[in-house]
């Protein structure tokens, strides 16, 4: 069309015009450099002078713009082309960022808004709205299974902290927030991934679905057993430190237990992860309200009592077949190049595999902290009734924050590129801004920190009735644990929302970084508030430890 715009004001008689020759090069370089045209060329052109309005009536402002508005129709859907052809196993390899693939597509809606309405704000597509009510009835049934399966862990641990192997290799004790909080390292990260590429339509494709989640399971299959190893490692310097003693078998059988656990429960509990983020982008429930918690409503349970069987098992065939720990644990150790060959084919998954450790070990070696806190605290026996409720608060704690960590990260995927915040995240972080700010998950806050009270009322009562744990419900008891389970949450929200914002300033994903250092605080806070509630309840003389022997 600016060709034939060319052509008829040559015919009319403009081309003898200097002016006008200086159109026609500006038409040119419109043709031979379509991805350099701007609005403020378009305007630019529009506005020059073309002189005195031929006899004939043609008017070049108005070829002009018709060539300009063709020109703009062309260029979007050669940029559609390109945005639909692009998948995530195309991305470069060397500067692929993670967040790069799940905004693309809302880059080029922006930037199409801004097309079309060059005189008035962009405004881009923007996540559903959704009311407190909606919100608390999405997160209340998986929030209520998630504390039911810590419930049953609470009771599983309780029982088998009787058992031989926890009896005299006490070092397992330290091992159950670290292998407890792979749900918070892996399984939440996998769930808060997920949930975000499919608020984002990088799941519509089936081919860009299952790359996406073989690519992931992989790379968890990897971490799951390089963390459970070094979860194992800490383990035995944290209980050798004090004590000063060090036994080579029971390392090997901490190593063994620790790596076998963490594979097994990863794989299950991943599979099921997939299940749950597929099924609710088909039903239409917001996957970050309900993906998290079930992450982690089976895997405590699943988790304590796979460690628990495997560590009782070994503990036993330890003097009459010494070789089987370290068969066990080289078996899953040779296992991880497969693994790491599978996810290094996704470039998602490739670029966690070498910058995705530093949340996932950190957020180990803190869960450890609360594990030697918990140790110590059942050397006494007087705190025995400590145990049913440690995964229970530790549980509800990661659980909440885990959901508002993956809000946080789907609303800043949607509304802000990487490297910028919100105007209300700016400046210095201060508490009120998370249950009162201008921004749009304070809601969310608010509901999460509702939940707490009645929920922690629930899985008490449920541990009263089901006869378990060695402490009687007497007001004061219940009224000091709910103050720490509820200062441990309103802590927790207060650090994800200055830690999901900072992470997303410095360029990291949040979905990847955030949810690691947030469970592993949620374990440390919950076991530490625990011990301390304990400690004062003995104190102040509320002292039956017996109950439910």
């Amino acid at each position: 069309r600016s060709n034939s715009y060319n052509k008829t004001l040559t015919r009319n008689g403009f081309g003898k015009d200097a002016r006008f020759n200086d159109q026609l090069k500006q038409n040119e370089k419109i043709l031979l450099f379509p991805t350099g045209y701007t609005k403020l060329q378009d305007e630019r052109l529009a506005m020059v002078d073309l002189g005195a309005k031929p006899e004939n009536g043609f008017r070049p402002e108005a070829a002009h713009l018709e060539g300009g508005r063709s020109h703009l129709e062309g260029r979007r859907v050669v940029d559609r082309a390109a945005r639909a052809s692009l998948s995530l196993s195309d991305c470069a390899d060397g500067a692929y960022s993670e967040t790069e693939p799940m905004l693309s597509a809302q880059e080029g809606e922006e930037a199409e808004a801004e097309e079309e309405e060059p005189t008035g704000a962009a405004q881009g597509s923007a996540l559903p709205k959704e009311s407190p009510l909606a919100m608390a009835l999405q997160i209340l049934l998986p929030f209520l299974l998630a504390g039911f399966g810590t419930v049953s862990a609470g009771m599983v641990l309780d029982i088998v902290q009787h058992w031989d192997a926890f009896q005299y290799i006490t070092e397992i004790f330290i091992l159950v927030p670290a292998l407890l909080g792979l749900k918070g390292n892996l399984e939440m990260t996998l769930a808060s991934r997920l949930s975000t590429a499919v608020n984002v339509g990088k799941m519509d494709s089936p081919i860009e679905k299952w790359n996406l989640i073989i690519g992931n399971l992989a790379l968890k299959q990897v971490q799951a057993t390089v963390v459970g190893f070094l979860a194992a490692v800490a383990a035995v310097v944290l209980g050798w430190i004090p004590e000063g003693k060090f036994q080579m078998s029971h390392a090997v059988l901490l190593c063994s237990s620790s790596v076998a656990t963490a594979f097994i429960a990863s794989l299950l509990q991943g599979i099921i992860m997939v299940g749950v983020i597929v099924g609710s982008k088909k039903t239409g429930i917001n996957p970050d309200n309900v993906a998290t918690p079930i992450a982690a409503s089976f895997g405590d349970l699943i988790t304590l009592a796979i460690l628990a069987w495997i560590s009782q098992g070994l503990y036993t065939c330890l003097d009459p077949y010494p070789y089987v720990s370290s068969l066990v644990c080289a078996f899953f150790m040779c296992l991880t190049p497969l693994w790491m060959v599978i996810s290094s084919k996704h470039p998602a998954s490739r670029t966690l595999l070498y910058s995705g450790w530093e949340p996932v070990i950190t957020a180990m070696l803190i869960s450890s902290i609360g594990g030697l806190i918990l140790d110590k605290t059942l050397s006494n026996p007087n705190m025995a009734g400590i145990v049913v409720y440690t995964p229970v608060i530790n549980g509800i704690g990661g659980n909440l924050v885990a959901i508002q960590s993956s809000r946080f990260s789907t609303h800043l995927h949607f509304h802000c590129a990487p490297g910028e915040v919100p105007d209300e995240a700016k400046g210095c972080y201060y508490p009120c801004r998370t249950f009162f700010g201008s921004g749009a998950n304070h809601r969310s806050a608010q509901v999460l920190l509702l939940l707490v009270i009645p929920g922690h009322l629930i899985f008490l009562y449920t541990i009263h009735l089901m006869k378990s744990g060695h402490t009687t419900l007497t007001p004061i008891f219940m009224s000091v644990y709910l103050a720490a389970a509820l200062l441990q949450v309103l802590l927790l929200l207060c650090i994800a929302d200055w830690m999901v914002h900072s992470m997303w300033r410095s360029g990291k994903d949040p979905d990847s970084f955030s949810i690691p250092y947030l469970t592993a605080l949620g374990d440390l806070l919950g076991t530490a508030l625990l011990a301390l509630s304990f400690h004062f309840l003995w104190l102040i003389g509320d002292q039956d430890s017996d109950v439910g022997d």
